[in-house]
């Protein structure tokens, strides 16, 4: 707050206090020349009679100790302007007080996981309750309170992992985030085969997950072969089973990040697709990273699971 806005905020307050004492003695009152109370003249019913009484000493002195009081209260307490008060309170230091309790309250909490392997973690039902609670908090806006997913978001429920499936993987997903990019290859592709290139790329994907496929049988594919080992290669592989340490998914498989649609799929390769996972090392610590990192490393790893369960932050 500038000088000039903090001295018309403290001249409007001391107007309204001294207003307020000035209202209180001018009418508390009686002056020479005012009627008597029973001179009102104003009767109604025969024996109903207004009086013109001043308010009684002791409401009038309650008006007044209320204004001592809110003097006291500016003197004490920020409200002058940029004057803090020589209380010295703030709503940022009350913040901050019950902040650390609660702070203090969490460590102790988590203290007894602190730097615990991520598969023991996984092995420990206090622990996976805390961390399924972090995930509901943090996590399921994305990826879903049934760990299902949507378009663009991992579907947490099978077992396909773009970024590893290891506990140090996934913890390392939780703390650092990732950054999944597929670049556009739309105009590449067209220079390379002409108009229908990425149709052809995005048939000869489709028969990846079927190896048996002859490609003499389909013309579209076996005119994207030749455009995807140039192109695609590179990332996924010559037999499309992606690469983990850049995330590049495994086009072997049934599942479609972005939908299995052929439009999705043109989508992807026309125009490119990229994905986020925000790092949340300062938003949880090492301690509830691990917590919740050994939640979702649990749903594909805990045998008491179903088997096809796979982590919701790494993919």
């Amino acid at each position: 707050m500038s000088a000039a806005w903090s001295w018309w905020v403290i001249g409007i307050v001391v107007l309204n206090i001294v207003g307020c004492g000035w209202l209180l003695w001018w009418t508390g009152k009686r002056r020479p020349g005012d009627p008597k109370p029973e001179d009102t003249s104003h009767i109604w019913d025969g024996d109903l009679t207004e009086y013109n009484k001043p308010l009684p000493k002791w409401w009038i002195n309650l008006f007044w100790i209320t204004i001592v009081f809110s003097i006291g209260y500016l003197v004490w307490f920020p409200g002058m302007g940029s004057f803090a008060g020589y209380g010295k309170w703030s709503s940022q230091g009350e913040h901050a007080v019950h902040k650390a309790a609660y702070d203090a309250t969490l460590e102790s909490t988590f203290a007894p996981f602190k730097n615990q392997p991520i598969s023991a973690l996984a092995a420990n039902p206090d622990a996976l309750k805390l961390g399924r609670s972090i995930f509901s908090n943090t996590c399921a806006t994305c990826h879903g309170s049934s760990a299902t997913g949507a378009i663009g978001y991992p579907n947490l429920s099978d077992d396909i992992w773009h970024w590893g499936g290891t506990p140090e993987l996934v913890l390392q997903t939780v703390l650092d985030g990732r950054e999944g990019v597929m670049p556009e290859w739309g105009t590449v592709l067209t220079g390379m085969g002409g108009d229908h290139a990425v149709d052809y790329v995005v048939a000869y994907v489709r028969t990846l997950s079927k190896p048996d496929q002859s490609l003499y049988n389909d013309y579209m594919a076996a005119q994207g072969k030749p455009l995807y080992n140039g192109v695609c290669v590179a990332c996924h592989g010559a037999n499309g089973k992606g690469n983990q340490t850049m995330g590049a998914p495994d086009l072997t498989d049934d599942y479609w990040l972005y939908g299995n649609s052929t439009e999705a799929i043109r989508q992807s390769i026309a125009k490119g697709r990229h994905g986020s996972m925000p790092a949340h090392r300062a938003l949880l610590g090492e301690t509830r990273a691990r917590l919740v990192a050994a939640y979702v490393w649990s749903l594909s790893n805990q045998p008491n699971r179903r088997a096809g369960h796979a982590s919701q932050a790494t993919k």
